[in-house]
């Protein structure tokens, strides 16, 4: 146990720092990044692999392309360049959770808990990066009127088929480490589900801020302008990253439910 301990510590800190060493995670996100990769060494080197893979694939993804998507979005997200520790806790708590989880209780409900958060969160990601770079202007999917890219709860036709991919991706990861078809299907079916659930609530309870001086809305504090902006809708204490945290768990307990 504790030779795998060590080997989860130096594996996992030699990932975190080469992805600091490329601006993909800061400092914050890096210390995070290493107490998730450690629980998934200890919990199985399946996991580690799929944590690495879903981690490798999303990086990659964001750093494609990205001063265009960073263009098109400047005036509305509010968080770009690397991620930081409630990022990554965001989008990678409730594996770490379900990994330390199977180390006291193994069950294969937590694979499917785990690998059904990254699987939510791999799809949003996926459908977010090819969905900026290419799908156009997006639409609400509470509405279905045009929104400015980068707005959460906005959806378009390249960008979904990116998130059912992201999805399917960490399905077959967890098929190709030796899981049950079935509890690859739960996973796959929980990464849409929670991809959904992120846009739902993305358009709904997340915080909406308006900038004044531009007359635009933003999810900024502070408007690329420069200027102030203030609260016109959503719950104030809801950021995108609550909002990930969410859907991840909502993609991860469905598809824990579906193999029980």
């Amino acid at each position: 146990m504790l030779q795998r301990v060590l080997a989860g510590v130096v594996l996992a800190a030699l990932v975190s720092l080469t992805a600091r060493r490329i601006s993909a995670l800061t400092s914050s996100g890096a210390l995070a990044a290493a107490t998730a990769g450690t629980l998934a060494v200890v919990a199985g080197w399946d996991w580690a692999l799929i944590l690495i893979a879903y981690f490798g694939s999303s990086t990659a993804l964001s750093r494609f392309g990205r001063s265009t998507k960073e263009r098109r979005t400047a005036s509305v997200v509010a968080k770009h360049g690397p991620r930081d520790a409630w990022q990554v806790a965001a989008n990678g708590g409730v594996f770490a959770l379900a990994a330390l989880a199977m180390r006291i209780h193994p069950d294969s409900r937590w694979i499917a808990l785990g690998a059904g958060s990254l699987a939510a969160s791999a799809a949003d990601t996926w459908a977010t990066e090819l969905g900026t770079l290419y799908g156009g202007l997006p639409r609400s999917i509470l509405t279905w009127r045009v929104v400015p890219v980068g707005t959460s709860g906005g959806v378009s036709a390249i960008g979904s088929l990116a998130g059912l991919a992201g999805s399917g991706f960490v399905a077959l990861l967890v098929l190709a480490f030796g899981w049950l078809a079935a509890i690859a299907l739960a996973v796959a079916i929980g990464g849409v589900a929670g991809a959904m659930a992120d846009s739902v609530l993305g358009a709904t309870v997340q915080s909406r801020r308006w900038c004044d001086a531009c007359n635009r809305k933003t999810e900024r504090t502070i408007h690329d302008c420069g200027a102030f902006t203030r609260p016109v809708g959503g719950i104030g204490w809801i950021d995108n990253d609550m909002v990930n945290f969410v859907s991840g768990a909502i993609g991860g307990v469905l598809a824990a439910i579906l193999v029980a």
